[in-house]
């Protein structure tokens, strides 16, 4: 228990109980953070690897190893933390959240915006708190862009370009199997170009989506082979031309190329990797020719999006209507997955 004063009221804050689906490295890696900043505390573990299972179990050694998610279900937890192959995550997350647990979920939520959509409904008909790991939000420089374009310090955004390439790929099959992935780089990689582009701009109406998917530097021959490389154009009601490029094994001559660009009528702002890392980034405002800088490495921001949600859970928060807006990302994506086919 911890109480959070204000003024005359004190607030006592009752740590959750949590259940953690799947704990490879990401699992474990949110798992870890969330321990870390006690904000709740790890009840239950359950992974189809022993030995996942077991290295979990080494951050929370009271925490129970369970057989899966019907067996988490019959505990008594306040949350489940899922991160399991993507065709899991609609499904896992709707019995949870019906069944009267909190959900926080790896992306994407679904694979469709019609499975998105589901989640959120429930959800909202559980009156439970949902929350999806779309990480780059919480990261100071995007943070720091963000408040730059809310506040009008840029004039008005008309132009973004967002990428992010990886110059490896994923490693496990089921990324190449459309029916368990839902797609390929876009819905891996490009989902968090979507989310930060909309995010930032306070997710107005996307109005026209072009795009180009490529398999082996090939147009993609049928429904079911997924993309290695894409591009696409989002055009927002406002007027806002949003310009997305994300990739799988691209020759890009280091591990990552991630970078969010941001235009406007008064100035600019660029969200950069550094060398090729997947984790340090810097942040710069563009005036003419010339910038400032708006952060630095090192920032741990990983884990800060599961942090967020166990918090909010701590403090009893139960349906977050912002969950709604995961289902214009998703939309954004199905657009480009049509228009590229």
């Amino acid at each position: 228990m911890k109480a959070w004063i204000s003024g005359e009221h004190a607030v006592t804050i009752k740590r959750p109980k949590l259940g953690f689906l799947g704990v490879g490295w990401i699992g474990r890696h949110r798992m870890k953070a969330i321990l870390d900043s006690g904000a709740a505390e790890a009840a239950a573990i359950a992974d189809p690897s022993a030995d996942m299972a077991r290295e979990a179990a080494a951050l929370a050694p009271n925490a129970g190893i369970v057989s899966d998610l019907d067996a988490l279900l019959d505990l008594e937890l306040d949350g489940i933390v899922i991160a399991t192959p993507s065709a899991a995550h609609a499904e896992q997350s709707i019995r949870a959240l019906g069944a009267g647990f909190a959900v926080f979920c790896q992306k994407p939520l679904g694979r469709t915006a019609s499975e998105v959509r589901a989640v959120v409904d429930a959800s909202r008909t559980a009156d439970r708190l949902l929350g999806v790991d779309l990480s780059y939000r919480h990261t100071q420089g995007m943070q720091q862009i963000r408040q730059l374009i809310r506040s009008n310090a840029l004039g008005k955004i008309f132009a973004a370009d967002l990428t992010f390439h990886n110059a490896y790929g994923p490693d496990k099959p089921w990324f190449y199997d459309k029916n368990q992935s839902g797609g390929g780089c876009v819905i891996d990689l490009g989902v968090h170009l979507v989310d930060l582009a909309l995010w930032c701009l306070d997710f107005p109406s996307v109005t026209n989506v072009t795009s180009a998917l490529r398999a082996g530097g090939k147009r993609l021959e049928n429904k079911g082979q997924v993309e290695d490389f894409a591009a696409a154009t989002l055009t927002l009601a406002g007027g806002e031309i949003i310009r997305l490029t994300c990739s799988w094994r691209l020759n890009a001559g280091c591990d990552a190329e991630i970078g969010a660009d941001f235009f406007g009528t008064e100035g600019g702002a660029s969200f950069r990797n550094v060398d090729g890392s997947f984790y340090d980034f810097t942040a710069v405002r563009m005036s003419g020719t010339s910038s400032e800088t708006l952060a630095l490495p090192p920032d741990d921001w990983g884990g800060r999006a599961a942090v967020d949600w166990a918090r909010k859970l701590a403090r009893g928060q139960r349906y977050d209507p912002a969950c709604e807006n995961v289902i214009a990302v998703a939309e954004a994506i199905d657009g480009i997955y049509g228009a590229g086919m």
